[in-house]
């Protein structure tokens, strides 16, 4: 079982072992969230090589060797060999680093849920690896019926919330502030 939490990426680096599509689409929704990454593959597809290069992100053109880990809060592993997800899963253990071996739960210290990034409403759904499908096909469900000025809407009450004073009345202005939002739409 999986808790859900949100994780402050600021000062965690992150690392991804593996070039191909699958670690394309990892790198893809870490980008979501932060720029502090470092791939490791022998190869890496085109796709990856684009975001590598866009973004500025350090790529050392490689396989993975122990020790590579050193440095990092999170590595993602993406790539085939089994022996290789597992050594690096336990080499993570060790070191008290986050790990996700794709596809393979019994080596994933956390998942990656299906989620919607609206400006910063984040909405992540996840079946605890029991189903990606109905992950995928619920975040798709939930897309339609959030709001389209949402991003918008949680500015102006992120402004407010720092410019009215704490307390009890600021609490009851802007609850009632979110409850007529969605009575609205």
């Amino acid at each position: 079982m999986y808790f859900p939490a949100f994780i402050k990426l600021d000062d965690l680096k992150v690392l991804i072992v593996g070039g191909g599509a699958v670690a394309s689409d990892k790198l893809l929704h870490m980008l979501d969230f932060t720029r502090d990454i470092c791939v490791i593959a022998p190869w890496v597809s085109t796709q990856m090589q684009d975001m590598i290069e866009k973004n500025g992100l350090s790529y050392e053109d490689r396989v993975y060797r122990n020790g590579d880990i050193d440095g990092f809060g999170i590595v993602i592993v993406a790539v085939d060999d089994m022996r290789v997800q597992r050594s690096i899963y336990d080499e993570a253990k060790i070191k008290k680093v986050l790990c996700n071996c794709v596809d393979l739960v019994e080596y994933c210290d956390f998942i990656f849920p299906s989620y919607i990034k609206n400006g910063d409403l984040t909405i992540a759904v996840s079946t605890s690896g029991a189903s990606p499908a109905v992950a995928k096909y619920l975040r798709r469900f939930l897309e339609k019926v959030i709001p389209n000025s949402i991003a918008e809407f949680l500015e102006e009450m992120k402004i407010l919330r720092t410019t009215i004073p704490k307390g009890k009345n600021r609490m009851k202005f802007l609850d009632e502030k979110a409850k007529n939002y969605f009575d609205d739409k």
